[in-house]
């Protein structure tokens, strides 16, 4: 197999707080990866829904990956991603600024300062040119940051109109500015195509040796947990039957290697057959994760999700 040598304490890992981050599920979904990429064969990558990114740090880092396409249909994170690939040093001296000033503060002075933060993030969107990139860019990556970092449970939650919504956390010493992590990460998207869409445009890039990996917002388990405004458009049910319905097209018309994660609705109820009949005729694997970002303790723990694989 062949790897790129990279020692642990230097390899990029994601720079982002992530509902649903697979850090903690790599070692499970290396035993689902394509048999042909464990054995070193030369591949493409393809991840539409970015997020957090730890597959695509784990893959490029480890398997012999020689292109990655990421994409997302949210444009806040897509532009950070770019910032981090076209300007780190800027982003890393914005950020740097930013972590100092909010630590020379007391606990309601960091308070009063995140939502002031806040604030301006959210009315910058309104006209905020995602499509060139420039110095605002960079900072309006170091504000996404510096807000996934210090907000409560590290998350990226919108509103309905798509104002970034989650209140302040209460963290001694919020790591702000990785700068090392930062430089790798920069260096891993050197190879890297980064655009906004929606997945069913990732087709124009599927090339030979595609391995695509699909990790959407996942379906709630209950009301309560409802966690899928990660941007202002809604994943519903109606959604999630266009991506799988998508995903049966990929497979019959392409000669492609496809992975799919989401919530097992049998968690909650064990007659929920939504995905198993969706995804009929595809490998479906339970595999175990700990979810923390329930806002009861005693409902955080170990929960099945789904892997869907061709």
């Amino acid at each position: 197999m062949k790897l790129i040598k990279i020692k642990d304490n230097n390899k990029a890992k994601p720079f982002l707080k992530w509902a649903g981050g697979k850090t903690q599920l790599l070692e499970t979904f290396r035993q689902y990866y394509p048999k042909s990429l464990l054995k070193g064969e030369q591949f493409n990558y393809i991840e539409p829904f970015i997020g957090g990114g730890a597959v695509f740090f784990d893959l490029v880092q480890n398997y012999n990956i020689r292109h990655s396409h990421l994409s997302d249909i949210n444009p806040e994170i897509v532009i950070v991603y770019k910032t981090i690939q076209k300007s780190v040093e800027s982003l890393i001296e914005q950020l740097t600024e930013l972590s100092e000033e909010y630590k020379s503060l007391n606990v309601e002075q960091k308070k009063h300062f995140f939502y002031l933060k806040r604030d301006i993030y959210n009315l910058e969107r309104i006209d905020f040119n995602y499509i060139d990139f420039s110095e605002a860019w960079i900072k309006r990556s170091a504000l996404l940051i510096f807000l996934n970092k210090t907000c409560f449970n590290g998350l990226f939650r919108t509103n309905k109109k798509g104002g970034f919504n989650v209140p302040h956390g209460k963290y001694k010493n919020p790591n702000i500015v990785d700068k090392n992590n930062l430089l790798n990460v920069s260096n891993i998207l050197q190879n890297t195509d980064i655009k906004i869409a929606d997945y069913s445009q990732i087709i124009q890039h599927i090339k030979n040796n595609s391995f695509i990996y699909f990790d959407p917002p996942y379906r709630p388990l209950n009301q309560t947990s409802n966690f899928n405004s990660y941007s202002k458009m809604m994943f519903d049910d109606n959604e999630q039957k266009r991506l799988a319905n998508f995903y049966k097209q990929l497979n019959n018309n392409y000669s492609v290697d496809l992975m799919l994660s989401n919530s097992d609705p049998k968690n909650e109820n064990p007659n929920d057959n939504f995905f198993d009949e969706l995804y009929q005729g595809f490998n479906i694997y339970r595999i175990p994760a700990t979810r923390m970002i329930n806002s009861k303790g005693n409902k955080r723990g170990i929960i099945n999700e789904l892997l869907i694989t061709n």
